[in-house]
């Protein structure tokens, strides 16, 4: 078979009504396709039956994990290319004109498309098997202990040293804070580290609690230029183990306690403050209002929390929103993003006085892509540390995901709350941005 890559290019642009923009390399070594452009590059037949087996981003997804699928060139190009067949709707709810069109090049209507999609896929073959990378999607009710420990594990118990790899040495997995121009990726984790402890107030001898503390970075860092004592919780074993032997280096297991321990499962308040930094997009909307309401009461009054978390846009109708299929399988199982607006209201419901909403998205943009330069720089390791196909997954995940955060389909927010006493004296300074007091 010849000029697989021709042959494809004229089957995308019949299905899409428009030509592919970006070059095309397939299996037989054949090219198509704009010149100057970042190439697709589809390594395999087997590509295109995993497209057609699941239409859309799963089908995309599975052919990535796998290595049949890849991009020579500028990543993030490509996606930004192809960010309208990702991204934008066609005609059926929340699907995309990928998935339309996929979709169509099935439909017998479009027989001619089909034939040759078919053909060139290889009739009569039996659909891949998903890759080991991926979850088996859970059974049963959302968000039960059981079920968000295994969604947890998941995503974070993949070794320690391949989150090193991509993380760096502050071991902070959430949105930094760039609040200089030229600051390395250290400094930036540090700054948020420390803009979260000044929101806060903490203070000597206060008591904080991490809900979600991952390798214990913020609970070091507020013990160390705080003074208080810390307790942090995870789900992850893993991230338990790594943090504790952080604590036990630094000298400082008799001022901070890791847990494995659910955020339902502690009974040992009130805490002075709470962070809760990239833990609540697990929660979940059916376990939303619990949260809020178990935080609540775990301050003592006057207390404050920091709710770190990232937000989608809201929808036209908010009961067609459905977690992203690649995300879902693949990242954060069982994860699930609310609008900003819905999140502060359930914490207004549960008693907190809501007092300020920093939004930070395009500090996330840097971030991930500073994430996504550092698995790039030690790809060799981390692919040794796992698997070349988890590699790809968070390769793929974390450029999409830099791109989603500067074109403002997703957004992260600082949002500080505090449990105020029935005398009304919040503790806030009359300047809120003042976090020196």
């Amino acid at each position: 078979m010849t000029d697989a890559a021709g042959r494809l290019a004229a089957l995308a642009e019949e299905a899409l009504g428009a030509p592919l923009p970006l070059r095309i390399r397939a299996w037989d070594h054949s090219e198509a396709g704009p010149p100057g452009t970042p190439t697709l590059v589809v390594r395999r037949r087997r590509a295109l039956r995993r497209m057609l087996w699941k239409p859309g981003e799963l089908g995309l997804a599975r052919a990535w994990v796998a290595g049949d699928l890849d991009i020579e060139g500028d990543l993030y190009q490509a996606l930004e290319v192809l960010a309208g067949l990702l991204w934008e709707r066609g005609s059926g709810p929340r699907e995309s004109r990928l998935t339309a069109a996929l979709r169509a090049v099935r439909d017998p209507a479009v027989r001619s498309a089909a034939r040759g999609l078919i053909a060139l896929a290889g009739p009569g073959l039996p659909p891949p098997p998903p890759r080991e990378e991926a979850r088996v999607p859970g059974r049963g009710p959302l968000h039960t202990l059981r079920r968000d420990k295994a969604a947890i594990s998941h995503h974070y118990d993949v070794g320690n040293d391949f989150y090193e790899r991509v993380l760096g040495p502050s071991m902070v997995y959430s949105c930094a804070y760039w609040d200089r121009p030229g600051s390395t990726l250290e400094e930036a984790q540090h700054a948020k580290l420390d803009l979260v402890c000044r929101k806060l107030a903490l203070r000597p001898g206060q008591r904080l609690l991490d809900v979600g503390c991952g390798w214990g970075s913020m609970v070091l860092h507020a013990v160390r230029e705080y003074g208080v004592t810390a307790v942090g919780i995870t789900l992850s074993e893993e991230q338990a183990a790594y943090a504790r032997k952080r604590i036990a280096e630094a000298g400082l297991t008799d001022r901070i306690e890791i847990r494995v321990q659910d955020y339902r499962k502690v009974a040992d308040g009130p805490f002075d403050a709470i962070s809760s930094i990239g833990m609540a997009e697990h929660v979940g909307a059916v376990r939303y209002a619990e949260y809020a309401a178990i935080l609540h009461g775990l301050l003592a009054p006057g207390g404050r929390l920091l709710n770190h978390q990232i937000a989608r846009r809201p929808e036209a109708d908010e009961e067609a929103y459905r977690v992203d299929a690649f995300i879902d399988r693949y990242v954060f199982p069982d994860g699930e993003l609310a609008p900003l607006g819905r999140t502060v209201s359930q914490l207004e419901q549960a008693g907190f006085e809501v007092r300020d909403v920093e939004a930070i998205r395009e500090h996330y943009a840097l971030t991930l892509r500073a994430w996504v330069a550092g698995l790039e720089r030690h790809w060799t390791e981390a692919v040794r540390f796992t698997s070349p196909g988890r590699a790809r997954v968070w390769r793929l995940y974390m450029a999409a995901c830099a791109l989603s955060f500067e074109r403002n389909r997703i957004g992260v927010n600082q949002v500080l709350a505090v449990r105020t006493p029935a005398d009304g004296t919040s503790g806030l300074p009359l300047r809120s941005r003042d976090w020196r007091e």
